[in-house]
């Protein structure tokens, strides 16, 4: 069963900790690890896993048997912003937003 969350925003670079801290896992021990970690894409990551266990259990899967296949955090949207420096000069900021698919397996 798949979930995906879209356009979330921070940065992939920040969200991949969380996609390697997971993959591979049962989903209770890794919903059971994201509880306990002090990053703040902890909290969607787990509302992502929680949507393809529903997804799953609407299919007739056995929640105790699901682990996670496949987790890949792709780079979303980025928006561009502009800081004002020195000399009429300007800096861009990106606003960058990540893609996270969630993919169950038994």
């Amino acid at each position: 069963m798949k979930a995906l969350l879209k356009n979330y925003r921070q940065s992939p670079r920040k969200v991949r900790l969380l996609a390697d801290l997971v993959r591979g896992k049962k989903v209770k021990d890794a919903l059971a690890t994201l509880q306990f970690v002090e990053k703040r894409a902890a909290s969607p990551f787990a509302k992502v896993i929680a949507a393809a266990v529903a997804s799953a259990k609407q299919a007739g899967k056995d929640e105790t048997k699901l682990k996670i296949a496949k987790v890949t955090v792709d780079k979303g949207v980025v928006q561009k912003r502009y800081m004002p420096r020195a000399r009429g000069s300007a800096s861009r900021i990106n606003k960058r937003s990540s893609h996270i698919v969630v993919l169950l397996g038994e």
